[in-house]
């Protein structure tokens, strides 16, 4: 959920140019909801259309050559949301980022883009979806995917600025048809008119992530309620949380984009299966499901082959799945390393062919990298203390090759495993 955060300063008021707040009419400056409708004014949008390409690092000249004819107070909220913008193309894309406002909390939490497309897709192929209840918007990332997949949302958030912003962003794309904000409690929303409901609990407090599920806002026990009350539903989950606080009722799936996990949704309902796990890789698209927590996948010796299943798999507890794929097993039964004697390339798995293995060694793998001149080496690690960065630099690498070096656990034993890239899928 969406909290209230001033929109970016600038820093120190240009001495040169009159206060802005002696001026009859001028906004409080420290009122970040009036900055924000500051910025939706022609003046404001004049100003933001011509930062779109601006240099952060001359903020200080730009912010000054704009105080001469523009209110500092709007020059700083400006500036600050031409800041945002450019952080929030990661995840929005630039034709939709520069178009679209943001807080500094709504561009840390929101779905990306291809995540939310995925989650409206499902509602979608669910069946007779065709309005979504979406408590706790936010700046309206999901509420948007929704309304371009032809769906009709209501979007919910307690913080005016946010609900605020989730209007303009509504506006600014051309879905404000399909886009009713609210600024409300969601534990005051009747869903009962909506054929599904999605819930993005606040995740974050004022320490910084919220580990508990009972500690979100709403709680975990509500939002489930809320889920369960609907035809349909969706609920938004940190990746993280642990398999036993799954509700049987759900089907839970983990998603990953380009390799890094982005979160975890439970499903509720018609459509989807009580009870599975499913793991989804974008931007392939594709899942491993499971109808129930899969077996322990066998462990045994090191092959010529390495397998590293992607992190929804792992999270959604099917690496038994992979180690089935390729005919494998795990080089540890607590390591998420699946090796193999045959070549084996899928969406799910990023796949090594070892070279060396060796007992963990700094001076013997210093001296076999200097004979192999490797002068590029990637190091990833699983049950090993060690950092990275501090290997590489005890290295000193110089050559024109490159490695891969895995630091783990082999049958229990502090392993370096040495290697190279095979093609993945074509």
């Amino acid at each position: 959920m969406g909290r209230v955060n001033a929109l970016a300063p600038n820093g120190p008021h240009d001495p040169g140019r009159p206060n802005d707040t002696d001026r009859p009419g001028s906004p409080d400056p420290s009122d970040p909801l009036a900055a924000f409708l500051a910025l939706r004014t022609p003046e404001g949008a004049e100003l933001l259309a011509g930062l779109r390409s601006y240099d952060p690092a001359q903020e200080l000249a730009t912010a000054t050559r704009l105080r001469r004819s523009h209110p500092a107070h709007l020059v700083s909220a400006a500036l600050g949301q031409a800041r945002l913008r450019q952080r929030a193309v990661a995840k929005f894309g630039a034709e939709d980022a520069y178009r679209m406002f943001f807080t500094p909390n709504g561009v840390e939490q929101a779905t990306r883009t291809s995540v939310a497309a995925r989650r409206a897709q499902r509602f979608v192929a669910a069946g007779g979806v065709r309005s979504v209840a979406d408590l706790c918007c936010g700046i309206g990332g999901d509420a948007i995917a929704l309304a371009r997949a032809g769906i009709r949302v209501l979007a919910v958030d307690r913080d005016p600025l946010t609900a605020e912003v989730a209007r303009a962003n509504a506006a600014a794309l051309g879905l404000d048809g399909l886009i009713e904000v609210r600024c409300a409690d969601v534990t005051d929303i009747d869903t009962s008119p909506y054929d599904a409901v999605f819930v993005d609990p606040a995740r974050r407090g004022g320490r910084g992530r919220i580990f508990d599920p009972e500690a979100y806002s709403p709680p975990l026990s509500w939002a489930v309620g809320a889920a369960l009350g609907a035809p349909r539903a969706a609920l938004k989950i940190a990746p993280g949380i642990p398999h036993e606080a799954i509700p049987e009722r759900a089907e839970a799936e983990w998603i990953s984009d380009g390799g890094d996990v982005k979160e975890a949704v439970l499903w509720f309902g018609e459509g989807f299966a009580a009870g599975s796990y499913r793991a989804t890789v974008l931007p392939d698209g594709t899942s491993l499901w499971s109808a129930g927590p899969p077996p322990a996948p066998p462990v045994g010796p090191v092959g010529r082959y390495l397998y590293e299943p992607d992190g929804a798999v792992i999270r959604a507890g099917l690496v038994a799945d992979v180690v089935a794929r390729c005919r494998g097993r795990l080089i540890d039964e607590t390591i998420a390393y699946v090796t193999g004697d045959e070549p084996y390339a899928s969406p799910y798995t990023s796949g090594y062919e070892i070279t060396d293995r060796m007992p963990f060694n700094m001076k013997k793998l210093k001296a076999l990298l200097r004979e192999r001149e490797v002068g590029v080496l990637t190091v990833k690690k699983r049950g090993s203390a060690v950092e990275p960065e501090e290997l590489r630099r005890r290295m000193k690498l110089h050559g024109p090759n490159s490695a891969t070096v895995f630091l783990t656990r082999v049958a229990g034993a502090p392993t370096m495993l040495i290697g190279r890239p095979i093609a993945g899928p074509a």
